[in-house]
């Protein structure tokens, strides 16, 4: 690397970043960074070992950590540093009489963000903070830009999310999270393995984006001249998997739908599937119900959680509740699927729906649900036995065939989890299709194509299948108190920025 590299984008004419390029350009003329280094130990590491030590002790160990220098206070002929890795902080505690003039004014001369490492005795100052009493150091890496105000830290949710880099390095929350969410799709994986599940991968490209009611991202591959659109779901074909004989099969995948930004709504998301052969959305209910309790406990200790100021009980079993029911209870009438359409639309005109005239009492009992009664729901609550008509790919319920075996996991207002006791007839599927494509010509662009292959498939014979979608990135949101998906997402997606980088660092 020589200073040609250096581009423009980092060339200000702020005397800070003109300091600390300079500095960084006389570490490559003295021979650069090391190209790897041996770490002893973590922060954690030596809190768990020696966290109980009195102060003004001093253990004869010697470690050698690594990390990014978060501070240095100057007291003359002490400093002290605040090292930060990958597992927490440890303090850095610097003399003179150890480090000598040079390497003392050398450490002075080191500025918050720089990655460097250390090795020294453990040790307690007097106040009782751990510390490394250094004996020597290297510069690992220069932050050319400075960390963000400590007092001020990086509080602007875009600024957060757009440079999630910087967010990370200050805001111990960020980490936690981004953490505690690589522990839930972890945790979510154990589960369904441990169950008798394999995951498979599955296409991302597909001639047509099938297995939900959502408009797709389309794409063109000009190899082969063809027209594609990124996937919707892995449902589709996971099936095809259970249909070939491999009974328990699961996706833990990204998702991508070409809809609105908002709280729980990121174009780019995850989501868990998962396929049960002999089950039905009972046995599936149950298996929910089992592991979101696991992974609550796996993530952050406990079943029972805060979220957004209330307490929240993921422990089994879950209230269940048909999704009719819950429209008579909302509206304060008897109504269903027998009462009059004519009634059903004023019902849904007062609360703000606008009834197609081409949807049946199914369409307008659902749209007043999601209207005015899924929002009221707190506890984890199985909402059951939802309409044919917005059901596409769930049997006919046993007992009445205007509904389907389908039911949605509701937590403090929100979906978190789509289930079905699995449509294996193939006419009724081509059926269903027909009346998508039908819709999806009259202009629903959310509407389903007919899935030729899909159907072929089924006719070969689908056994008795339960099938589950879980939303991962609200769970995340859920068991970390967020209230943005972006909070999740460590990169979602955001508007191009209109100028250059702003410097979010002032020292």
């Amino acid at each position: 690397m020589t200073d040609d590299t250096l581009s423009e984008p980092i060339a200000f004419d702020d005397p800070i970043l003109a300091a600390r390029i300079a500095k960084h350009r006389d570490a490559l003329r003295a021979g650069g960074y090391p190209y790897r280094f041996d770490r002893s130990d973590l922060a954690s590491d030596l809190h768990e070992r020696f966290g109980d030590s009195d102060p003004g002790s001093e253990t004869g160990v010697d470690v050698t950590v690594a990390g990014r220098l978060m501070n240095v206070r100057d007291m003359g002929r002490l400093a002290f540093g605040v090292l930060q890795d990958v597992s927490g902080r440890i303090q850095l505690f610097v003399s003179k009489a150890v480090l000598g003039d040079e390497g003392f004014a050398r450490f002075l001369d080191l500025d918050s963000g720089d990655w460097i490492g250390a090795t020294g005795e453990v040790m307690v100052t007097k106040k009782g903070e751990l510390s490394v009493r250094v004996s020597s150091f290297v510069l690992l890496s220069k932050a050319l830009r400075p960390l963000p105000d400590k007092w001020h830290g990086l509080k602007d949710v875009e600024a957060r999310s757009r440079q999630r880099y910087v967010d990370l390095m200050v805001n111990a929350e960020s980490r936690k999270t981004a953490l505690t969410r690589a522990k839930v799709v972890s945790e979510l994986r154990r589960q369904f393995e441990d169950r008798g599940f394999i995951e498979f991968e599955t296409p991302v490209l597909l001639s047509q984006a099938t297995g939900a009611v959502a408009r797709p991202f389309e794409t063109h591959h000009n190899a082969l001249d063809l027209d594609l659109s990124l996937r919707i779901a892995t449902e589709l074909f996971l099936k095809r998997l259970v249909i070939g004989g491999i009974e328990r099969v699961f996706e833990i995948g990204r998702i991508f739908r070409n809809e609105g930004v908002d709280a729980t709504h990121n174009p780019e998301f995850t989501m868990l599937e998962a396929y049960q052969a002999l089950a039905d959305y009972g046995d599936i209910m149950e298996l929910v119900e089992e592991v979101l309790a696991a992974v609550a406990v796996a993530a952050v200790g406990t079943s029972t959680l805060t979220y957004q100021g209330r307490m929240l009980d993921l422990t089994p079993p879950f209230r269940r509740v048909r999704l009719v029911d819950l429209v008579a209870e909302v509206v304060d009438e008897d109504v269903s699927l027998d009462t009059s359409i004519v009634r059903l639309r004023a019902l849904a005109d007062r609360y703000g729906v606008e009834a197609d005239p081409s949807w049946g009492p199914g369409r307008v009992m659902f749209e007043i649900y999601e209207a005015a009664a899924e929002s009221t729901i707190w506890e984890p609550t199985f909402v059951t036995d939802y309409p044919k008509e917005v059901s596409p790919l769930a049997r006919l319920h046993r007992d009445d065939p205007r509904l389907t075996e389908r039911f949605e996991l509701v937590i403090a207002g929100s979906e978190y989890a789509n289930a079905f006791s699995e449509l294996n007839d193939p006419f009724d599927q081509r059926e269903r299709f027909e009346v998508q494509a039908a819709a999806r010509a009259a202009g629903d662009d959310e509407a389903h194509p007919i899935d030729e292959d899909y159907i072929r498939a089924l006719e070969y014979g689908l056994p008795p299948t339960g099938g589950l979608g879980i939303g991962v990135d609200r769970l995340v949101m859920l068991l970390t108190d967020c209230k943005h998906i972006r909070e999740v997402i460590l990169f979602p997606t955001m508007r191009p920025e209109a100028a250059s980088p702003p410097v979010v660092g002032s020292r």
